[in-house]
């Protein structure tokens, strides 16, 4: 059911739709009287199924048509570490995708999509298992590089594997909809409750 929640969560959270019980204020602000259309612009998102364009790596990256930014499209590259596998294609940036990037690895994809958020440099960040196709060396070298991006930023991530959300100020638990736990990495170790037990599953998982 987890995957339900999510996408719910996130749906919500970009405004897609409004049938939800409380509110949710941004500041001082309903978030039900914020225009749609503005809040997106104001909002990047990397999900689990992005979508990449038939179209340009460019395109892709920028998806506006505004004046390229070379240094900025540089800089999102280097954050997403996918410059080098650009620099290794023939075309470079302007290499074609297949619709729904079909000719580049599920890895690849994902890492064109985190560019595309730090590209924007949005106010608000949403990640849904934006790392979980990523072999472990290049997820680390991504959080490391999203750590400094992320500063004056909400982030709100969503994931599975627990070392994505290992610094952020407040881990929120969820189990069967419902919210069990929250605190940040240490307070909730030391309880030693549901998100410790979910830690020590995963670490035992991975020297298994």
């Amino acid at each position: 059911h987890l995957d339900v929640y999510k996408r719910q969560l996130l749906k919500l959270l970009l405004r897609f739709y409004e049938n939800y019980k409380g509110d949710i204020q941004i500041g001082n602000t309903n978030f039900k009287s914020i225009s749609p259309k503005y809040w997106r612009g104001k909002c990047g998102a990397v999900m689990q199924d992005s979508y990449i364009f038939n179209d340009s790596i460019r395109k892709n990256i920028m998806v506006t048509d505004d004046k390229i930014d070379v240094s900025r499209l540089a800089h999102a590259c280097t954050m997403a570490n996918i410059q080098s596998f650009i620099d290794s294609l023939p075309l470079g940036f302007n290499t074609k995708l297949g619709a729904e990037g079909t000719g580049i690895s599920g890895g690849q994809r994902q890492r064109i999509c985190i560019a595309r958020a730090v590209y924007k440099n949005p106010e608000f960040i949403l990640l849904d298992e934006a790392t979980n196709s990523l072999d472990a060396t290049n997820e680390k070298m991504i959080l490391e590089n999203l750590e400094e991006f992320y500063k004056d930023k909400t982030v709100v991530v969503v994931a599975h594997r627990l070392s994505t959300v290992k610094k952020a100020d407040k881990i929120i638990v969820l189990e069967n909809g419902h919210i069990v736990e929250e605190g940040n990495d240490e307070s909730l170790s030391l309880k030693k409750g549901k998100y410790y037990e979910l830690v020590k599953n995963q670490l035992e998982l991975g020297n298994a």
